[in-house]
């Protein structure tokens, strides 16, 4: 963590964390309105498979072959009977495709199963899933169910440090601190303007500071930075 983020962090209160978090909710709901998530789906099944198949992959690659994977496979009862042959074959560039081909089969026989061919809307129900973690099921609740849900990806995680509203390493516990920041309607909406900042702005190896709209509430960035921006 960059020093400047943690004399910051000793240096404010509870209260002023939760103002500065306001403040950059306000920014970021300014600066990307329409920000949601970049997966592309037509139903929550589609976005709990895309979900999954994007771990360690990217969503433009999993874009890429959705739309053939969901003509073979439109929802749970097929893809819980798929070969998992030709669902590894059609899944193969979105990488560690023998495992997620595996739990594909699975979650969607025990959505078959537990819970009548539905995505079910409970977070503990998602995340009892073969292949569902906090992260996917937050993805699905906020993208496809207009539920509250902040969704811990490496963006995510990357911006909450940086921007010192969370020094923590686990996603459960980044979830949390955040969670207290913000009001519950905010959640999902902030969570996918963070994520699209950080694609497009705070990148992992140069973030650029000095375009950076939230850079006067940021304190990893340089004083020179903030100079140039108020200038």
């Amino acid at each position: 963590m960059a020093r400047s983020s943690s004399r910051t962090a000793n240096a404010e209160s509870s209260g002023d964390i939760r103002k500065r978090a306001g403040d950059i909710n306000r920014i970021l709901r300014k600066t990307y309105p329409q920000a949601e998530t970049a997966l592309v789906f037509g139903n929550p099944f589609e976005l709990l498979i895309a979900t999954i198949l994007s771990a360690q992959s990217t969503d433009v690659q999993v874009n890429k072959i959705t739309l053939e994977l969901f003509r073979h496979y439109p929802d749970p009862a097929s893809m819980a009977k798929a070969d998992p042959g030709h669902l590894e074959g059609l899944i193969h560039s979105t990488g560690f495709f023998r495992q997620k081909a595996k739990n594909l089969i699975n979650c969607s026989g025990e959505l078959v199963e537990r819970f009548d061919g539905k995505i079910p809307r409970d977070m503990d129900d998602l995340v009892s899933l073969p292949g569902v973690g906090r992260k996917t099921a937050h993805c699905v609740r906020g993208g496809a169910m207009g539920l509250p849900a902040i969704t811990v990806d490496t963006h995510f995680k990357r911006l909450a440090g940086r921007l010192a509203l969370s020094f923590e390493s686990k996603p459960d516990k980044i979830e949390h601190d955040i969670a207290t920041l913000l009001p519950k309607k905010y959640w999902t909406q902030f969570s996918h303007a963070i994520i699209l900042h950080g694609r497009r702005v705070c990148g992992a190896r140069k973030p650029r500071c000095t375009g950076c709209p939230l850079l006067n509430k940021c304190p990893h960035g340089s004083p020179e930075d903030r100079q140039i921006r108020s200038s």
